[in-house]
């Protein structure tokens, strides 16, 4: 009897042990899958108007300091890989943006990182551009890391700034929709994805008693999440709702 007991406690343990791996799969690539639809959208149509590219901004950001607050405050290293993972996406969704619309361009006028021209802040025509702000930035947060490591304050702060950023994830797609007066152009799925993403990490954020700054992060996301939805409804109340 008690070898049976000891059987099934084993199976359940072996049970919970593979949800959380599984778990810990979707969080590391599930923040990926809304870009795919975004992606897809952006090659067909040849036009990337419609898709802000602050969001890759905010989501680098967000990301790159995540990794230094992870230094500073060893959490699950699945969020680490995650953050990993989100950066190259990024990375390939400003790719494909660029190459568009330098494939579109009527002007041959370049606008460049070293033009220091702030008008022309994260619109630059070169990929490399992205990349070089990027790696400043890194070199940067790893400079002020290394010098306030110590610091119980540094740290929080960090992880308290890089959930922030990550918090106004859909912010400049709102933004850009409410400027626009339309989400034409806007993969409807990313955003779906974005909120069903969201939902799931902030739910597995309190299961795993993460840091208070992710669950509020997630938190905020959802809502601006659902905001970009009434937006499709309101901005296509008169016509057929395309979701793709």
């Amino acid at each position: 009897m008690d070898a049976e007991v000891v059987l099934q406690e084993e199976d359940m343990e072996g049970s919970w042990t593979l949800l959380s791996w599984l778990a810990s799969c979707v969080m590391v690539f599930g923040g990926v899958l809304p870009y795919v639809p975004q992606y897809q959208e952006i090659t067909r149509s040849s036009n990337s108007e419609g898709f802000s590219t602050r969001v890759c901004l905010v989501l680098l950001i967000a990301n790159i300091l995540r990794i230094f607050f992870w230094i500073g405050k060893q959490f699950e290293l699945t969020l680490l890989l995650q953050s990993v993972v989100m950066i190259l996406t990024m990375f390939a969704m400003l790719h494909l943006c660029c190459a568009v619309q330098n494939t579109n361009r009527v002007s041959t006028k370049q606008h460049r990182l070293t033009d220091l021209n702030i008008h022309y802040f994260w619109k630059w025509t070169a990929f490399e551009d992205y990349l070089l702000f990027c790696f400043g930035f890194t070199v940067l947060c790893a400079v002020v890391t290394l010098l306030l490591l110590d610091s119980p304050v540094f740290v929080e702060t960090l992880g308290s700034l890089a959930v922030m950023f990550e918090a106004m994830l859909g912010l400049p797609q709102l933004l850009q929709n409410f400027h626009n007066r339309s989400t034409k152009g806007m993969s409807v799925k990313m955003v779906l994805l974005w909120t069903a993403g969201d939902i799931f990490k902030t739910t597995y954020f309190v299961m795993n008693d993460s840091p208070a700054q992710f669950w509020v992060c997630g938190s905020v996301q959802i809502l601006i999440d659902v905001a970009i939805l009434l937006q499709v409804l309101f901005y296509n109340r008169d016509t057929r709702v395309k979701f793709g």
